[in-house]
């Protein structure tokens, strides 16, 4: 390695006395170059810690001064950032594993299709051994309990659904790229179908709301609270059938994923890593973005407050996380900053995973304490002016970051993080440790054994079309479809038809109890017994991205 990668500033830091946390540096350390040895100190917490890697100093790796993050810190959020190929993926299977290891759950977004090795031990090889041994680190190959799972069932995992119900008219307008006035009258629709008992199960049902609000039926419906144009309707329509046509109905229905299958721990302990596969979708970057804001907006719905907990109940890896913000409403920037600055005190750590700083607000990324960032390329002047952006976002350090950020190789890293009293650690140039699982994807055969072994299998697997708005619109009008509102029976019927949804769904019950029976254990039963509890005859409760409240 040259000596640029971690050269520090001339002078800086000559003659200054090591930090009170000195005295808790190892002995061997205590050797290191006085600058060298106050960042170390910096880095000497009492508690529990997840271990990074050891400090660069002047051209060198210095294996006895460990660079280290709180366990309980980790729900302060972070950043990792860094060019293409740089050892994000990495970072983020290094990080995992240890908090595994600690009995913390983990999600994983999966983007590359490069992350279910982290279930598999590690392969022993010169390089693994050699890092190992630059670091201090005692590797031994180690795979970690996880579970797969894909967006609607498109890849090998087990499917993620969400009712167009609980995704909510913020995150669904994101989706569908309407504009505010678009989205003001999406949330008017949502309101409607809330208060009248017609659940949203998936895109069919929606259409069906919305054909009717337009119809001669009802379009006097919506008056009193601002009412729904014909064209800003029609706009919505027709984006919901090219939404359909690519292919994302799938990613809306039942079963509806439980979010609480992301907080599990296995038997022996350790916490459940969840890779979410979205490799078979990256070509729908505005889909999976903001279906992962919808994991995080749910998890926040249901966790108690917690406070400062000893350990995270859940850590949350965001992967391409500058598609979430592209092209971002200020309503929904406002909820995204809101829902990562409360979600902490619930016990839920985010870590954003991007190329620069500079694609997250500013907002959002000063939430974010503990910071990992791999090496920038300045190649352009738009890579120089995000370079300098960069540098601005972290305290003085004794490194001239500018030059340390465009010679930093593969697997290494400029690190900051907060203290056990929260207080930001001292910039270290940092060389990360080896993952101990698996550095690439399983195997195709062995990761279908895994996702159909799983329990959560037979939950999740089997996609169900129940009753719901389409069902209940087309019968008020003698089984005509959806697109057919014209005639039939009139508004107060239809309305009576409506409003008798949960005396409906009642009888239906006691009818076919053999039905019920059929569901008990699913997870179409939750998503059943949430609807009757909480959506038919009343107004469900909506926040933050107007997602549904729901009780687990």
């Amino acid at each position: 390695m040259s000596d640029r990668k971690s050269t520090p500033k001339a002078g800086t830091g000559a003659g200054t006395a090591p930090r009170a946390a000195a005295p808790e540096v190892s002995a061997r350390a205590a050797a290191l170059p006085r600058e060298a040895l106050e960042i170390a100190a910096g880095y000497a917490f009492t508690g529990p810690a997840l271990h990074l890697g050891a400090l660069l100093w002047e051209g060198g790796c210095l294996p006895d001064a460990q660079i280290r993050v709180p366990l309980p810190m980790l729900n302060r959020h972070g950043l990792v950032a860094g060019a293409t190929g740089t050892g994000k993926t990495k970072t983020l299977q290094l990080i995992a594993e240890q908090l595994s290891a600690q009995g913390v759950p983990v999600f994983l977004a999966d983007v590359k299709g490069d992350l279910s090795g982290v279930a598999a031990p590690g392969q022993p090889g010169d390089k693994v051994g050699a890092r190992a041994a630059e670091v201090q680190q005692r590797w031994a190959a180690k795979g970690c309990p996880a579970e797969f799972y894909a967006l609607g069932g498109i890849g090998r995992g087990i499917p993620v659904r969400a009712t167009i119900t609980s995704f909510g008219p913020v995150l669904l307008s994101k989706v569908l790229r309407l504009n505010p006035t678009q989205e003001q009258s999406l949330g008017l629709i949502f309101h409607y179908a809330d208060t009248k008992g017609l659940e949203l199960v998936d895109l069919k049902d929606l259409r069906a709301v919305v054909a009717f609000l337009t119809s001669d039926e009802g379009k006097g419906e919506l008056k009193g609270i601002g009412g729904l144009s014909t064209a800003t309707a029609g706009v919505i329509l027709r984006s919901l059938t090219a939404f359909e046509a690519q292919g994302m109905a799938d990613f809306f229905g039942e079963p509806e994923f439980d979010t609480g299958e992301l907080l599990r721990t296995a038997e022996d302990g350790r916490g459940v890593v969840s890779v979410l596969e979205l490799a078979a979708v990256q070509d729908r970057p505005q889909l999976f973005s903001t279906f992962l804001m919808w994991l995080l907006a749910d998890l926040f719905h249901d966790l108690p407050e917690v406070g400062d907990a000893e350990r995270p109940k859940l850590v949350f890896f965001f992967d391409e996380a500058h598609l979430l913000f592209d092209d971002a409403s200020e309503a929904f920037l406002d909820a995204i900053t809101r829902t990562v600055r409360l979600i902490r005190s619930k016990g839920v750590g985010v870590f954003f995973v991007t190329q620069t700083p500079k694609d997250v607000p500013a907002d959002v990324l000063g939430q974010l304490g503990n910071r990992i960032q791999h090496a920038l390329r300045a190649f352009t002047p738009d890579d120089q002016k995000a370079l300098k952006a960069t540098v601005k976002t972290f305290p003085n350090s004794a490194y001239d970051l500018e030059e340390l950020l465009t010679g930093l190789g593969t697997g290494e890293a400029v690190v900051t993080v907060l203290s056990e009293k929260g207080a930001p650690t001292p910039v270290a140039a940092t060389r990360l440790r080896a993952p101990e699982s698996l550095m690439g994807p399983l195997d195709a055969a062995e990761l279908e054994r895994a996702v159909t072994s799983s329990a959560l299998y037979g939950r999740y697997a089997q996609a169900v079309d129940r009753e719901s708005a389409y069902e209940r619109l087309q019968a008020s009008r003698g089984g005509k479809g959806p697109d057919e509102i014209r005639g039939g029976k009139g508004p107060d019927e239809i309305r009576e038809a409506v409003g008798g949804a949960g005396e409906h769904r009642t009888r239906q019950q006691k009818e076919q109890p053999s039905v019920v029976e059929q569901v008990v254990g699913s997870g179409m039963f939750k998503s059943l017994a949430r609807s009757i509890g909480t959506q038919i005859g009343r107004e469900i409760t909506r926040s933050v991205f107007g997602t549904a409240r729901r009780r687990r």
